[in-house]
């Protein structure tokens, strides 16, 4: 019988998916997880990353970065994610061999004494605003001599030599936070860049009281009222650990693109990938198998992204939900095709705000009975 998994090896990266030691008793609170609690009892511990309270990139960043080598050789790799030029890449750009940072359209609050970046995801900006306000801020961009790029109207790319080594923190690093420490800086001398203050201030001006401001506040919406730099860095010839890459990530996507293999949308679910990828092989023959022998492996990497929004809202029932969403349909199917043998090896990589930790488990472990490892144990400080 033909299997329904000819892709036999898969690897899950959980972005939020692992809450701080100081937040698990909520964030856990009430969560049953029999199968991924099996998962990590019997898995052999590939990688445990604690990371720093200050650093500006997230750990799946950095993660992906590594995987495919988007490293420059001379990079500090501990807080290193220069993914904007892949990110352009997938958005339909070229990044060609310039240096690239991302921006982003972005809501700043004021609150009691300083500044707070709120989510951007939680903007709902939608494409006509993007444009209008891009079409406003295109001008002030291009007089100071700086190239930009915006196949996404609510994502756009700048490279521009005034912009120099210029680091930004990603917007889930700084939101919900005071962002006087996340605003964007010289990596070599920790200066703040006057090129890049300079075009701030003139586009949050040029916005205030932008007839899409106004209209957003009247439907009680936040006001676009800033931009947000991050990600600079220039494309790096990179190579793929995995012969197929399903993902909503930009940087994700951008990174598999470069290195030439498939890539496509995350499954709703297991069956929904085993379903997908069993089509795959009944209309490409031969395909997947050959896709799979020219880079060496066999492992499909799923990027799910259901923590993220609640992690940073700090809403842990809506997390608390979305765990339980992702046990009844990847973690409870995965172990399941682990035990009959559809599918050889499952990786794990969880992430957290600082952290992360990466674990296999294969058909074989199972039987270990005399490891004992608790998700807790996983936790970062």
């Amino acid at each position: 019988m033909r299997s329904i998994m000819p892709v036999n090896r898969l690897h899950l990266l959980l972005p939020f998916a692992l809450p701080a030691a100081a937040d698990a008793a909520t964030a856990l609170h009430n969560i049953q997880s029999p199968a991924l609690d099996r998962l990590i009892a019997r898995a052999t511990l590939v990688e445990r990353v604690v990371g720093e309270d200050f650093q500006r990139t997230l750990p799946h960043e950095r993660w992906v970065a590594r995987q495919f080598g988007a490293l420059p050789g001379d990079a500090a790799a501990a807080d290193e994610a220069p993914l904007a030029p892949y990110m352009l890449r997938a958005d339909g750009g070229e990044p060609g061999s310039a240096t690239w940072g991302c921006v982003q359209p972005v809501h700043v609050r004021i609150a009691h004494d300083h500044l707070v970046l709120i989510d951007p995801a939680s903007l709902e900006l939608s494409d006509d605003e993007a444009r209008a306000l891009l079409a406003v801020a295109r001008p002030l961009i291009e007089e100071l001599g700086v190239r930009i790029e915006a196949p996404k109207p609510a994502r756009w790319y700048l490279s521009g030599d005034g912009f120099g080594t210029l680091a930004g923190a990603s917007p889930l690093r700084a939101s919900g936070r005071n962002i006087e420490i996340w605003l964007p800086h010289e990596a070599h001398s920790g200066e703040r860049s006057r090129a890049w203050m300079k075009l701030q201030n003139e586009v949050q001006m040029a916005w205030f009281e932008h007839p899409v401001n106004e209209a957003r506040e009247a439907r009680g919406l936040p006001a676009v009222n800033s931009i947000w730099f991050h990600a600079q860095g220039a494309a790096q010839p990179v190579r793929s650990p995995f012969a197929r890459v399903l993902s909503d990530a930009a940087a994700t996507r951008g990174l598999a693109m470069s290195a030439g293999v498939e890539t496509g949308a995350p499954p709703a679910s297991f069956g929904a990938l085993a379903a997908l990828t069993s089509r795959a092989s009944d209309t490409n023959g031969n395909s997947s198998a050959a896709l799979a022998a020219s880079v060496d492996t066999n492992t499909t990497l799923v990027e799910l992204d259901p923590f993220s929004a609640p992690y940073i809202e700090q809403d842990w029932a809506r997390w608390n939900h979305a765990f339980a969403s992702v046990q009844t349909d990847w973690f409870e199917p995965a172990l399941a095709a682990l035990q009959s043998g559809q599918l050889a090896e499952l990786g794990l990589t969880l992430c957290g705000d600082t952290g992360s930790v990466t674990l296999t488990v294969t058909r074989g472990d199972l039987r270990k009975f005399w490891r004992r490892r608790v998700l807790a144990s996983l936790l970062i400080e």
